[in-house]
């Protein structure tokens, strides 16, 4: 018979030793705990949750406290009664009830209308910077402070062309916003905008970071001013925010608040505050702003323009056309010129070229630097105030009876001109376009009937076969683009045409 293993009945002395084991095991353990500082695990920490915080502790601050302490004081309530034309108001909220809403019959012309907005105090002495198109017609003005003291403001000068105005109020212990330097912001840098969204969210900061610079061609309600270089940023900012401080991390006023895209949601623009005090300096000083004028219709050097000119890069600006009697015209700069420097400055970039010859005082003779056929050339120009007249000035086109036309490259049907077109428009010769070809590279340039090409890569074009050779000539240098100058409307512009 065989027996079970388990049916072995073992020593008491075997039961006796393994419990002291156990006992001997259980002591060690409980050192090496004690000595390891070991605590045991919580019914949270199993379960995988954090932890309990000491919260006893004060908060840490919030990094733009200190700014909105710094700015807010000297940040207005800018009320505003302007008298206007049935139909013929200004102010943004006015243009938003008349987009939906239509202009209202019967209403009585010209009425006082209720406006608001914001503004800054730059000076201890009541100077505040806002913008022209919150106070511009007003009637009466009234400044109220964050630390509700009312005042009546005055109007010091305004201007237009960028939207900046500085009225004044007089008041003892003035607080001051202090102006940074918008030149040194980069992308991405803190923004902060400070005002009174809506007319009565007073005393409101948003914060955001610096989304782009030196944004241009924005159609702004209230008027849209002729210089542009705004700073983008997605701080929110709302109808009578405008006239407000756009502030840095420090405090420092870096822009004016301006502009908003209604379509669209965190796309605010703000005047850069380098060029507000520019303007501020003058119309404290005079009343009004003194600007310079060159005389020339500019276009940006994009790099299918640069190849049709068979040039390396997109440095600098390109001449259109030089308006005859002016500045630039007396100096010898010529169409197709391309400026690179003006005042011993790089120029890369068309609206801070034209900024940079407005902001130069009437008079002074500057040292221009352009690229004509490839070859650097140096002028000096001598500025003359700034004349909307002269800039203005241009030819009016006839319309010009139809000829036979004849075949070009590009899918183009172009003719030439005739004595008279020639007589009437001004012009030495071109060809005009009479046909574009559907899904041509033509169309595609945006070329239309009845555009005159005057210029192929800064050669003049006097006949149908002459362009046709120059297309031909351009092709067979392996270039992808041909630089046209074409006639439209009364004015010239560069057009990059993609060689098939």
């Amino acid at each position: 018979m065989f027996r079970n293993p388990d049916s072995y009945r073992r020593p008491r002395s075997y039961y006796l030793g393994a419990i002291a084991l156990v006992l001997v095991g259980l002591v060690l353990g409980l050192g090496l705990s004690a000595s390891l500082n070991l605590e045991r695990a919580s019914t949270a920490q199993k379960n995988g949750a954090y932890p309990a915080q000491d919260m006893s502790g004060a908060p840490p601050e919030s990094p733009f406290v200190p700014v909105v302490e710094k700015a807010l004081p000297a940040v207005v309530f800018v009320d505003v009664k302007k008298k206007v034309s049935s139909g013929d108001s200004d102010d943004p909220q006015d243009e938003i009830f008349r987009r939906l809403f239509g202009d209202v019959p019967n209403r009585r012309s010209p009425q006082v209308r209720p406006s608001s907005g914001s503004g800054f105090i730059i000076d201890p002495k009541g100077y505040v910077l806002t913008n022209n198109h919150v106070v511009n017609n007003a009637t009466d003005i009234t400044v109220t402070l964050e630390d509700k003291r009312t005042f009546k403001a005055t109007v010091v000068g305004t201007d237009g062309e960028t939207d900046v105005a500085v009225i004044k109020i007089d008041g003892d212990h003035l607080p001051s916003v202090p102006l940074g330097d918008s030149d040194k912001i980069r992308v991405g840098d803190w923004a902060i905008a400070i005002g009174n969204p809506l007319g009565v969210l007073r005393g409101s900061v948003t914060v955001g970071v610096i989304s782009a610079r030196g944004r241009s061609g924005l159609d702004i309600f209230g008027g849209t001013p002729q210089f542009q270089d705004f700073i983008q940023t997605d701080a929110s900012i709302n109808f009578g925010n405008s006239g407000g401080p756009l502030c840095n991390i420090r405090g420092e006023a870096i822009g004016i608040n301006t502009a908003i895209n209604p379509n669209g949601q965190g796309i605010g623009f703000a005047i850069p505050i380098n060029l507000a005090k520019h303007v501020a300096d003058q119309l404290i000083a005079h009343g009004s702003v003194k600007r310079a004028m060159l005389g020339v219709q500019l276009a940006e050097l994009t790099p299918e323009l640069a190849q049709g000119f068979g040039l390396a890069n997109t440095d600098g600006v390109l001449i259109e056309r030089v308006a005859p009697g002016t500045p630039a015209d007396r100096a010898g700069l010529k169409r197709n010129d391309i400026v690179v420097e003006f005042d011993g400055q790089s120029v890369t970039d068309r609206e801070k070229f034209r900024l940079r010859v407005a902001d130069t005082p009437p008079g002074k003779k500057v040292p221009i630097v352009v690229l004509r056929d490839g070859k650097r050339l140096s002028l000096t120009v001598g500025l003359i105030d700034r004349d909307e007249k002269v800039l203005a000035q241009d030819l009016n086109p006839t319309n010009p009876s139809e000829l036979p036309q004849a075949q070009a490259q590009g899918g183009l049907a172009v003719r030439e001109l005739t004595g008279e077109e020639k007589s009437n428009l001004g012009l030495s010769g071109g060809v005009m376009i009479t046909g574009v070809k559907d899904g041509s590279a033509a169309e595609e340039a945006g070329l239309q009937t009845g555009d005159i090409i005057q210029e192929v890569g800064g050669k003049p074009v006097m006949s149908t076969a002459g362009f046709t050779k120059m297309l031909k000539d351009a092709r067979s240098t392996k270039k992808h683009y041909a630089a046209l100058l074409v006639w439209r409307d009364s004015a010239t512009q560069f057009v990059p045409l993609r060689l098939e």
